[in-house]
């Protein structure tokens, strides 16, 4: 099994498209905002270093430092990696959605769609072949994510709680805590999730 949340696509052009968004976009708003490197890792709860390397598109930051740095420059994910744009309803093209997770057998999470700002919704697709697993040390307060199964089992753990979500079940989970997605079955895991995160 494996708790890899890097963002490792297939293909190198992929990782890079991703990496040059997340650059310029926190960039960006970091100086809009005027925000010395210093004080957005301190607000991020992140290293210098780590931020220094994402802005020069040299990094390959995880999920969980995604959602950091998101939330401390008041976005969304889906607007760090430039998968939402202004108009009141606009098309997202397959390609222009990134696959932000990678799992050691060659399953995946990827980013479908996201509204703006803080307050934000995201709709994702994953897939995990039978012993990987994501983790995560949780979401600002008052995240929750709603998932459906449509495909193999999902144990879904929160905190204490476990559960097992099988094919054509949903569950619903506050993520502000400690979670993990693991697929502890014998056949491919498909499931899609929706993210609702607000802020103040």
């Amino acid at each position: 099994m494996t708790n890899k949340v890097n963002i490792t696509t297939d293909g190198g052009a992929d990782v890079a498209r991703v990496s040059n968004a997340l650059s310029l976009t926190i960039k960006s708003w970091r100086k809009s905002k005027k925000l010395s490197l210093d004080e957005l890792s301190r607000r991020a709860g992140i290293s210098k270093g780590m931020l220094v390397e994402v802005e020069k598109g040299t990094a390959n930051p995880s999920i969980a430092i995604l959602c950091k740095l998101a939330a401390a420059l008041g976005l969304s994910v889906a607007e760090l990696v430039n998968v939402t744009r202004a108009p009141a309803a606009f098309l997202i093209d397959s390609d222009d959605m990134p696959v932000l997770w990678r799992g050691e057998q060659g399953g995946s999470a990827q980013l479908l769609a996201g509204t703006r700002g803080p307050d934000m919704i995201e709709l994702w697709r994953w897939t995990m072949f039978p012993g990987e697993i994501f983790t995560s040390a949780g979401h600002p307060e008052g995240t929750a994510e709603l998932l459906h199964v449509e495909q193999g089992e999902l144990t879904l753990k929160v905190a204490d709680t476990e559960l097992c979500v099988v094919q054509g079940a949903s569950a619903v989970a506050r993520t502000d805590a400690a979670h993990q997605y693991a697929n502890d079955g014998n056949h491919m895991l498909i499931f899609t999730m929706c993210v609702a995160e607000r802020h103040g």
